[in-house]
């Protein structure tokens, strides 16, 4: 019996141990659903392109493992090109499967269905890697890079596009295959000894952990509390220290105090960030200074040329590398007072914080304990940028958002319920402005038909308050930020949620202590301006 290059493809990812994807069909891609009803693989479907990326995205972040796509020609790939340009810049993992127009139609001009002159240049410009598969045989080494990728190089979405006449081509005499996971990559015993040496004779050593390190808790953690260093962690990297810990500064490197930490210190360790903007430059009328006696871990050696350069150059993976590092004799030489030096830059951060920052804090902190195990995604809105710059997450993939790196809104309504999916016991909270959430308004039936715990907390201003506030700030008389919301109790009546609005702290705390009560599906309407 005939196999199709499609029906072999979900044949692999079942192989692989793949759980879930998430797509929408079209009759560009049909040959990709052949099988997959029948297979342990639960497809999610989404609204609309852009939101499944989003949801795959989530679903990776929240450490469910790669996130796959299935597109259509066209404006399949062109819709979901700004979650792949969002994944891009925070290096998540999605795999994105797009069908073509047969071979011999692509880029013709003549006018086929979904036709655009060069759908793979599109696709390359936000992808960590590109390939177009045209004969079933390039499918599984296409697969097998892929998966080589993800596990020894900087994370991003990988893209394979396959022609019409390609899906539909035998695939019978190719074999199941999988490929194990390949050994993490380790930096060069030289270069680990180098920063073992300088890390010994430290007196004033600081660690700098951004997105990279999520892997690697166990071993930041240790290598901290064993040199006395405290520890930055940058919007992704929130929670790798926990809440209580002495040595943790949940505050944005872009701050003052959090600056002079850093530029006081004789040895600073940056483990997987990329000295991005967002993280450090944000909220800043000056640029991020070259930190001194600069060690930098990273798995992109191409990133090491970038932003700042280190004195110290370990190329591989942050948990192998640490580990490699923890074999070592390292230690402060005398007491480096860690401790009192984060607690310093801590309060020094947060009082200088403007007093609706401050509040939005709380007001996250307030989520966090009246929803024990929480995992909050924002979208680009007000209190995630509060958030950003001094929120405290309790672990490691609890506190992701979109105000980083590319920066989009409409994403935290379908990435949560991506994360929900890869961590299904564990409750989780989009928090959105009422502008950001009519980017993706369509995916509010998303969330029950995954089956999800989730909190949709609306910050409702009334329009985009953060472009409006930053328009006065410039002398700009406001336009087109007023705009007017729904009636987001009618609309979640339309889809079987409950619906509360809150004014009160306290009536926030109570919604959500509700909430976290059962698994359930509820919108909690945050009237910004009670809050000001």
């Amino acid at each position: 019996m005939k196999k199709t290059l499609g029906t072999y493809l979900i044949e692999v990812l079942e192989a692989q141990g793949v759980r879930h994807v998430f797509g929408i069909p079209g009759v560009h891609n049909l040959e990709l659903y052949r099988g997959l009803a029948a297979s342990s693989i639960r497809h999610v479907a989404g609204r609309h392109e852009q939101a499944l990326g989003f949801m795959a995205d989530g679903y990776a972040r929240a450490g469910g493992g790669v996130g796959i796509c299935f597109t259509i020609t066209g404006p399949g790939l062109t819709n979901i090109a700004t979650a792949m340009g969002q994944a891009l810049q925070d290096s998540i993992p999605l795999l994105v499967v797009s069908s073509e127009n047969r071979r011999g139609e692509m880029g013709t001009g003549q006018g086929f269905l979904h036709e655009i002159p060069d759908q793979m240049g599109i696709a390359r410009i936000v992808s960590a890697h590109a390939e177009r598969i045209l004969a079933p045989e390039d499918l599984p080494p296409a697969l097998e890079r892929a998966f080589r990728l993800w596990a020894t190089a900087r994370p991003g979405p990988v893209y394979l596009e396959i022609p019409r006449d390609v899906l539909t081509a035998d695939a019978s005499h190719l074999p199941v295959v999988t490929w194990p996971r390949p050994a993490p990559v380790v930096a060069a015993p030289d270069a680990v000894a180098a920063a073992a040496a300088r890390l010994s004779t430290a007196s004033r050593p600081v660690l700098l952990v951004g997105g990279g390190a999520v892997g690697a808790q166990t071993e930041v953690r240790m290598l901290a509390e064993r040199l006395d260093a405290p520890v930055v962690m940058t919007v992704n990297a929130r929670g790798l220290m926990p809440i209580d810990h002495p040595l943790a500064v949940p505050m944005s490197p872009s701050m003052a105090a959090v600056r002079q930490l850093v530029a006081q210190a004789d040895v600073v360790l940056a483990i997987g960030t990329e000295f991005g903007q967002t993280d450090y430059d944000m909220y800043s009328v000056s640029a991020f200074a070259q930190p001194p006696g600069l060690l930098r871990i990273d798995i992109d050696h191409d990133q090491m040329q970038r932003s700042v350069r280190a004195e110290v150059a370990l190329v591989g993976d942050a948990k192998a590398t640490l580990s490699a590092l923890l074999g070592h004799d390292v230690g402060p030489s005398r007491d480096s007072a860690g401790a009192a030096r984060a607690q310093a830059a801590n309060a020094d951060a947060m009082a200088a914080l403007p007093a609706a920052y401050v509040r939005e804090i709380a007001l996250l902190n307030l989520i966090r304990d009246a929803v024990p195990s929480v995992t909050i995604v924002g979208d680009s809105t007000q209190m995630v940028y509060a958030g950003n710059l001094g929120y405290a997450a309790s672990a490691p993939r609890t506190w992701f958002n979109s105000a980083t790196g590319y920066g989009t809104l409409g994403y935290a309504l379908p990435a949560s319920t991506g994360a929900g999916l890869a961590r299904p016991d564990t409750p989780m909270v989009c928090l959105v402005g009422d502008g950001g959430l009519q980017f993706t308004l369509g995916e509010l039936a998303s969330p029950r038909e995954a089956g999800a715990w989730t909190a949709i907390v609306i910050w409702n201003n009334e329009g985009y308050g953060e472009i409006k506030t930053s328009m006065i700030a410039v002398d700009i008389e406001p336009e087109g930020v007023d705009i007017r919301p729904p009636n987001f109790s009618l609309l979640a009546a339309a889809y079987g949620y409950a619906h509360q609005c809150v004014d009160t702290p306290e009536a926030l705390a109570a919604a959500l202590r509700d909430f976290a009560a059962r698994r359930q599906i509820v919108v909690i309407e945050v009237r910004a301006e009670a809050f000001e």
